[in-house]
């Protein structure tokens, strides 16, 4: 899962400066606050920083791996990003977004007491995409144990042609017939050999191959804007993960045999992104224009006051002392509006995944978005569910940081449910690291197989 890039210097500048300082004259000659920061932060081989790049914050964690495979939490910061930074979950200006990454990373760095040069880093947009195949292979000879060799063919044309429906996609939406795309994530979901469900298909004799393989692509452009922010700030990139995909892994954590079913909301500044999980495998992600900023707009519009005082307002929606009643019946109006248009783009695109069985009757909300709590309202207590394939009502829950495992938070920030997305490229990093989550656990084999 993810791509690699070449090792570059992850030193601040700074620092840089303090260490040519060291070689042209003695300690003392350094300046005191240079010498303080040398002290106290150094490079650590073994943390990973996940940065979390959004619409409305960027978020900086660092995390440190444990022997059990665990990680601890040990920096965080966050700060706002500028308003013209992000564009529909995509980043818009790249000065203007490596400006506040690097003070994110520094939150981080001066808590944590290190530096991690190693970072993965997610991406949203509506133009990700991100579906399950489900592929037939018959084998010439059943009797022959599958090899390893000839999963890697069968996984390399699969990808091969999700490429060529994510290109033809893509293309279609910005009518750009030449736009390149990029893999990003793979993974399986579900393998079966002669109508036997299993999970390592190597050394198993059959002739019928099934595999449902989720494959996500992203523009070039977007990856280029990712890989120039990560170099502009000295970091190593170790991966890009789709945000929904690893919202996922980090619901599902280690137990990758596991059999949990749910919808994932990721609900964002400027996008939606909603995936699928079926049976402990990712069934597919999608992604709409619709997010936090949306009902801040429309409450500054109700209002006639600016953006940032409308986010202010909504924050407080319901606090008496800084919402009076008659301003809180205009907000309530304007909130209700935005909420109509995004259940519709909720409803639209899970009914576009188009699945053979019933919906999960569970749903995952995260991200900044979803904390208004008129959203979890109208998720919990309207039909807004009736038109689409679910057995009965939803159950919502909202997701923080104590319901992702094996990811302990050893700082004094609260990691709510905003949070998630970050914990989720830290489960990606470890499984770009490690080659697989457990290499004695489902698809073990084959997730070197799966990394591009």
């Amino acid at each position: 899962m993810g791509f690699f890039s070449k090792t570059v210097n992850t030193t601040k500048a700074k620092m840089k400066a303090a260490a040519q300082a060291v070689k042209l004259a003695n300690a003392d000659d350094i300046p005191k606050d240079v010498q303080e920061e040398l002290n106290t932060r150094r490079t650590s081989d073994d943390t990973i920083l996940a940065l979390d790049i959004g619409t409305e914050f960027v978020k900086a964690v660092i995390a440190k791996q444990q022997k059990d495979g665990t990680l601890d939490i040990i920096g965080v910061g966050k700060v706002r990003q500028g308003s013209s930074n992000m564009y529909a979950g995509a980043i818009a200006d790249i000065p203007g977004v490596v400006t506040i990454c690097e003070k994110a990373l520094n939150q981080a760095e001066k808590v944590a007491g290190v530096t991690s040069k190693l970072a993965v880093v997610g991406i949203a947009g509506e133009l990700i995409k991100g579906n399950t195949s489900t592929v037939r292979y018959r084998r010439k000879n059943g009797n022959k144990p599958l090899t390893e060799q000839e999963m890697s063919l069968i996984i390399k044309r699969v990808q091969e042609q999700a490429g060529e429906r994510a290109r033809k996609e893509i293309s279609d939406e910005t009518n750009n017939p030449n736009v390149e795309v990029r893999l990003i994530n793979s993974a399986i979901v579900s393998i079966t050999i002669d109508g036997y469900k299993i999970s390592n298909p190597v050394g198993f004799k059959g002739t019928d191959v099934v595999i449902q393989f989720y494959t996500a692509f992203a523009p070039l452009v977007h990856i280029s804007a990712i890989e120039k922010v990560c170099a502009e700030l000295s970091l190593d990139l170790l991966a890009v993960a789709v945000e929904p995909f690893a919202v996922c892994r980090a619901c599902l954590g280690d137990d990758l045999d596991g059999n949990l079913s749910a919808i994932v909301m990721d609900i964002g500044g400027g996008t939606t992104d909603i995936a699928v999980i079926d049976d402990g495998g990712v069934e597919g992600t999608k992604m709409f224009g619709i997010g936090g900023r949306g009902f801040t707009h429309q409450i500054a519009e109700a209002l006639n006051v600016d953006f940032e005082t409308a986010e202010k307002y909504k924050l407080s929606i319901n606090n008496p002392t800084k919402v009076p009643a008659d301003m809180r019946d205009k907000m309530m109006l304007a909130i209700q509006r935005n909420l109509a248009v995004w259940l519709s783009g909720v409803q639209i695109t899970l009914d576009d995944f188009q699945l053979s069985e019933m919906l999960p009757n569970k749903i995952l909300l995260c991200g900044g978005g979803a904390g208004l709590g008129e959203l979890q309202d109208v998720l919990s207590t309207t039909d807004w569910f009736k038109e689409l394939p679910f057995a009965r009502r939803p159950v919502i829950h909202l997701v923080n940081s104590t319901d992702i495992p094996g990811i302990t938070n050893r700082t004094s920030t609260v990691l709510d449910h905003s949070y998630v997305t970050a914990l989720g490229l830290l489960r990606v990093a470890l499984d770009t690291l490690a080659g697989a989550p457990e290499e004695g656990g489902v698809r073990g084999k084959l997730a070197k197989l799966l990394q591009n």
